[in-house]
């Protein structure tokens, strides 16, 4: 337990703090040619607006339709393999993937992505599948694929190589810019956030402008969220050449007016993050 003493001393530092920052951006704005008063105001409104959340009016519209304009939903496996059954996984996904590519017109089915992930768990590979026919699709393609015998042994083979599995069913946000497969070498980060439940359309609110400040370098791969398995979850896939342009591209966001301030909106919302970094598989559409 903190002594009342001692916590008393952290509160009144951290006021005091605040209060400093508060004259140190009057005067700035004062020196800029702006009054007194409303430097005063300004300041005092761009303090506040870093610690609380805009409230978000009640509505009688589903949050997917509000923040996703397609009828296209995204399938996330999320694989925990055996340390020494990688290979193995990966041969017989890919036998699986093949089958569901000549039976792709049936299934409405395609694999999207398929990576390894080589920082945060080594031995997690994560699948991205996307259904055009809206969750009657998916009903209809899992009743196919569970008479299909061929499929239906690969996936009793493979449920030998893996420690466990999660499943996410994802909408995308229709701010996003619209996935665009990579060529070439590359690498992608995936980052996950829990949010506070109720906060989805103000997260959606900040990031439909805050993805403008991350479209130079086309890094932008996909942003989803989750409508069943893990609710209030958010991924954001982005693309990169390497870990070296990863730090050059977002340390280059932070110089970009504006940036900054959907961060300080945006962070009271999450519960939870973390990041992934992650390789493509040879037989995953985007490289």
């Amino acid at each position: 337990m903190i002594p009342v003493k001692y916590s008393n001393t952290m509160l009144l530092n951290n006021l005091i703090k605040s209060h400093i920052s508060r004259h140190v951006q009057m005067l700035r704005l004062i020196s800029s040619g702006q009054g007194l008063s409303q430097a005063a105001q300004d300041a005092k409104e761009g303090w506040l607006s870093k610690l609380l959340v805009r409230r978000i009016e009640p509505t009688k519209e589903p949050h997917s339709r509000m923040l996703s304009d397609k009828d296209i939903i995204y399938e996330l496996q999320t694989h925990n393999v055996k340390p020494d059954s990688r290979s193995n996984y990966l041969s017989n996904y890919e036998n699986t993937v093949r089958l569901i590519e000549s039976r792709k017109q049936e299934l409405n089915t395609e694999l999207v992505g398929s990576w390894t992930v080589e920082v945060g768990d080594m031995d997690q590979i994560l699948n991205l599948w996307k259904h055009t026919g809206g969750f009657a699709g998916i009903d209809k393609a899992n009743y196919l694929l569970a008479a299909d015998k061929e499929y239906v042994k690969l996936e009793a083979i493979r449920g030998s190589y893996l420690r466990s599995r999660h499943l996410q069913y994802l909408l995308s946000f229709s701010y996003w810019p619209q996935i665009a497969l990579r060529k070439g070498a590359n690498i992608y980060e995936i980052r996950s956030y829990s949010l506070k439940p109720g906060t989805m359309i103000e997260w959606g609110n900040n990031w439909a402008r805050a993805i403008n400040y991350r479209r130079n370098n086309a890094e932008a791969f996909a942003g989803f969220f989750s409508q069943v398995g893990r609710l209030y979850n958010v991924h954001h896939i982005w693309c990169y050449k390497d870990l070296h342009s990863r730090k050059e591209t977002r340390e280059s966001a932070w110089r970009l007016p504006g940036w900054d301030e959907c961060v300080a909106y945006t962070v009271p919302l999450i519960r939870e993050m973390h990041s992934r970094i992650l390789y493509p598989t040879k037989f995953s559409p985007t490289q």
